[in-house]
C-alpha cells in the first residue's frame, strides 16, 4: 500500500496527497504520516513546493474531519440508542462525555490528530456529541495544519535519510502525543475531583493534622505539583531501564541529525549564547534575584529561603550522584554526561526562581510569559549542547526529566509543608 501510494504521489503530486488524507479521516487505514513525509522528500528534491504541500495536506484532512462531523452529526442518537449498548456507551454516558468534550475535548482535538486509531473518530465522535460546528472546525483545523505541517517540514529536513529515520521519528512523536493526552487528562481530573484528591493526599501524608480549612489556591498547587512530579517520575523510570538497555541509539542519531541539518555553521555564535544561559555565573544571579525577591515580596521568608537552598544545593549534589552513577561517555569522551549537567541545573534553578517569582503574582500573563521563558530557555542550552556534539540529545532529555523530578518534589514538599502550617496555626487559635 504504502509504495502503491508513494508512486500515485510522484505522478499526480498534489491531488493525492490532498485526497488520500481526506480519505484518512474518514477512517481509511491510509499511511499518513508516511505519505506526508514521502512529500517532504519530493519537497527536498525540488519537486514539490514547501508551502502549497502543507496548504493540500492541511486543506484535504480539514475536508476530511469535517465529513466525518456531519456523517457522526446526521447518526447522532439514533445510533447511540439502536448500537450504543453493544459498545457499553448508552444515551447517559453519551450525555455527560457530551458535557466533557464541549467543556475541555476541544483543545485534544489539536493532540489527537499525532494519535493513529484516534484521529480516525474523533471528527464522527464530535458530530455525534454535537460539539458546536466552529469550535469543532476551528481546533481541528489548527491541528490538522499543525499535524501536516509538522511531517512535511520534518521530510524535507531528513531529504536523503527519509527512509532510514521516518519510522523512528513517527514512533516518537506517537509516544510524545500520547503523553501530551494522559497529562491533559489528569489535568482535567485534577481539577475536577480536586477536593477528593487532595484529601486522600493530605490524610496520606499528614495522619497528625485532623482540621483543615479552604486555602484553594495551595491546594490546587499541591495537586499540580504532585501531578508533575509523579508524571516525571514515571518517565524519569522509563529512561533508566531504557538507559541500562541500551534504546537510545535511534533517538540519538535522528535528533543529531536533525539539529545538525536546521542550525547550520551560521549558528554557532548564537548557540555559544545559548551555551552561557546555563553557566553558573548566570544561574547563579538568578538565584541571588530570587533571594532578593523573597525579601521583599515572600510571605513566608524563612520557609522560602530555606527551599530555595535546599533546590540549590540538593539539585547539585542529585545532577553529580546522578552522573557518577550512570558513567556514560559522551560523544567527545565528556565522561558522565548522563543526564546533561546543563540542561538539568537549568531547569532547577530557573525553574525554582521563577516559580517563587509568580508564586505571589496573579498577572494571567506573567505568569504565562515567565513560564514560556523557563521552557525556551532550557531548550535552547539543550539544542547547543546537540549543536556542539557535547553530550547525545538523551542525555539532555534526561537533564529535563531529572531536574523536573527534582524541581516538582521540592515544590511539593514546599507546599505541604506551607499549608500543615498554616492548618496547625488555624486550628490551635
Amino acid at each position: 500500500m504504502t509504495h502503491f501510494i508513494q508512486n500515485l504521489v510522484d505522478q499526480y503530486g498534489y491531488l493525492v496527497l490532498g485526497i488520500a488524507l481526506l480519505f484518512e479521516f474518514l477512517a481509511l487505514p491510509l499511511p499518513g504520516e508516511v505519505l506526508m513525509t514521502y512529500v517532504g522528500l519530493m519537497v527536498f528534491k525540488g519537486d514539490m513546493n514547501w508551502t502549497l504541500s502543507i496548504l493540500t495536506a492541511g486543506i484535504g484532512s480539514t475536508i476530511g474531519m469535517t465529513l466525518s462531523y456531519w456523517i457522526g452529526y446526521r447518526l447522532g442518537m439514533p445510533f447511540i440508542n439502536k448500537y450504543g449498548s453493544r459498545f457499553h456507551f448508552g444515551p447517559e454516558k453519551l450525555k455527560k462525555t457530551s458535557l466533557w468534550f464541549e467543556s475541555y475535548g476541544n483543545k485534544l482535538l489539536i493532540i489527537a490528530v499525532f494519535i493513529p486509531g484516534v484521529r480516525h473518530f474523533t471528527g464522527y465522535f464530535s458530530g455525534v456529541t454535537r460539539m458546536p460546528y466552529r469550535t469543532y472546525l476551528a481546533y481541528s483545523c489548527i491541528g490538522a495544519f499543525v499535524w501536516t505541517g509538522t511531517f512535511i517540514s520534518l521530510g524535507k529536513i531528513l531529504g536523503p535519510k527519509w527512509e532510514q529515520y521516518q519510522h523512528t521519528i513517527t514512533k516518537y512523536l506517537l509516544i510524545a502525543g500520547i503523553i501530551a493526552a494522559v497529562i491533559f487528562i489528569m489535568i482535567y481530573i485534577v481539577k475536577k475531583y480536586r477536593t477528593q484528591l487532595f484529601e486522600m493526599l493530605i490524610i496520606g501524608l499528614t495522619k497528625g493534622v485532623r482540621t483543615f480549612r479552604s486555602l484553594g489556591k495551595v491546594k490546587f498547587l499541591v495537586l499540580i505539583s504532585f501531578a508533575v512530579f509523579l508524571t516525571l517520575f514515571i518517565v524519569m523510570a522509563g529512561l533508566v531501564q531504557d538507559f541500562l538497555a541500551k534504546e537510545f541509539a535511534d533517538f540519538d542519531d535522528v535528533t543529531r541529525y536533525i539539529v545538525h541539518v536546521v542550525f547550520n555553521e551560521a549558528w554557532g555564535t548564537w548557540m555559544s549564547g545559548f551555551t552561557y544561559l546555563s553557566s553558573l555565573q548566570v544561574l547563579l544571579t538568578i538565584s541571588a534575584l530570587s533571594l532578593i525577591w523573597i525579601v521583599i515580596k515572600g510571605k513566608d521568608r524563612i520557609l522560602e529561603t530555606k527551599f530555595l537552598m535546599l533546590v540549590l544545593i540538593g539539585g547539585e549534589i542529585w545532577d553529580v550522584g546522578l552522573r557518577r552513577l550512570f558513567h556514560r561517555v559522551g560523544p567527545n569522551n565528556l565522561l558522565n554526561s548522563f543526564p546533561s549537567e546543563q540542561t538539568l541545573l537549568t531547569i532547577i534553578f530557573l525553574g525554582f526562581a521563577t516559580y517563587l517569582l509568580v508564586r505571589h503574582v496573579s498577572i494571567t500573563w506573567f505568569r504565562t510569559i515567565a513560564f514560556l521563558l523557563v521552557i525556551a530557555v532550557s531548550f535552547l542550552v539543550g539544542i547547543s549542547r546537540i549543536y556542539f556534539d557535547i553530550q547525545y540529545p538523551s542525555d539532555v532529555v534526561a537533564g529535563y526529566v531529572f531536574g523536573g523530578v527534582w524541581l516538582s518534589l521540592n515544590i511539593l514538599m514546599l507546599e505541604i509543608y506551607r499549608l500543615i502550617r498554616n492548618n496547625k496555626v488555624n486550628f490551635l487559635t
